[in-house]
């Protein structure tokens, strides 16, 4: 079992920045893969980016050069740098963890004034 706690939302202008955490307890050695998701109201959740346990990074063509996943191992932490933000990024953003299920986070809110 694995629990993931995301935290770093806010209200930020277009253009800004902000930085996702995602802290992660549990079977921490058993992820294959930690992902962020995000959910704008009336849109079905998407995939924002991905890491695998092996290092390898995926993005969504709509974040691709603006957002970056990363891990400090040490912490047993994800993050999700999201510059030069736009009013559509607005979304509740969620940590996922794979480890042949998958285990959501709580989210957390992200708005971006235009």
């Amino acid at each position: 079992q694995v629990h993931l706690v995301e935290s770093g939302g806010g209200l930020v202008q277009a253009g800004g920045s902000l930085r996702l955490s995602c802290a992660v307890s549990g079977s921490i050695y058993s992820i294959n893969a930690v992902s962020w998701y995000r959910q704008a109201p009336g849109k079905e959740r998407e995939l924002v980016a991905t890491l695998t346990h092996g290092g390898n990074t995926h993005y969504a063509d709509s974040v691709k050069g603006r957002f970056t996943i990363s891990r400090v191992n040490a912490k047993n932490t994800v993050y999700l740098q999201m510059n030069s933000l736009k009013p559509e990024d607005t979304a509740v953003y969620y940590c996922a963890a794979d480890i042949g299920r998958i285990y959501w986070g709580q989210g957390t809110q992200v708005t971006v004034s235009s």
